[in-house]
């Protein structure tokens, strides 16, 4: 995700695939996590989980947004949704510059500062890209039982099934007043 080649040859791939329709939903999964705290966190572990967490979403976003908008534009009705056309970026509550959640014990530096780029990265797409009918969305799947999430320390509270099937259900049942918002997996608004 973070070569623009590899981008543009993904997007180009998916366009072929879908033989002249347009793309309901991209999902900007792929994040990255570097085990620093703020004394230890370095110039190339911060650029490199920037660039994975906030900005290949940005260039995916971008190689994507031909087929969203032709997505959005054949598809009926007025509103925002994700049968329509939908950008979601898979954030993290470690994002939250207000909750600042697991500080003591796990810093991640680098990590929550993308995650709050990504954040608004999410806000800037859902103003830009609404005139094209595409929602726009950050969501927290939750403290997941993943590789990433088995990382950390203590085993994570929620399995991989409950976290997929909680952000289906919500998934579809987003409209345009949830564009430029940010989620859990439950559905609850996560502070900024």
């Amino acid at each position: 995700v973070t070569d623009p080649a590899s981008i543009k040859a993904a997007a180009a791939s998916v366009g072929e695939h879908l033989k002249g329709s347009g793309l309901n939903l991209l999902i900007n999964n792929a994040a990255l996590l570097k085990v620093n705290t703020l004394d230890t966190e370095t110039l190339k572990d911060m650029s490199e989980v920037y660039t994975t967490n906030t900005v290949a979403p940005l260039l995916l976003s971008q190689a994507f947004l031909p087929l969203l908008k032709k997505a959005a534009q054949g598809s009926p009705g007025s509103g925002l949704s994700c049968s329509k056309a939908a950008i979601i970026n898979i954030s993290s509550s470690a994002g939250s510059i207000k909750e600042m959640l697991l500080w003591e014990s796990e810093q991640f530096v680098s990590y929550r500062c993308s995650k709050a780029a990504l954040n608004m990265l999410t806000r800037c797409q859902s103003l830009g890209y609404r005139e094209h009918g595409i929602l726009c969305v950050a969501l927290h799947p939750g403290w997941v039982q993943t590789d990433m999430g088995n990382s950390v320390g203590d085993k994570p509270p929620v399995t991989v099934d409950v976290s997929v099937g909680g952000m289906l259900k919500l998934l579809s049942s987003l409209s345009e007043k949830d564009t430029g918002t940010f989620l859990d997996w439950e559905g609850n608004v996560v502070p900024w």
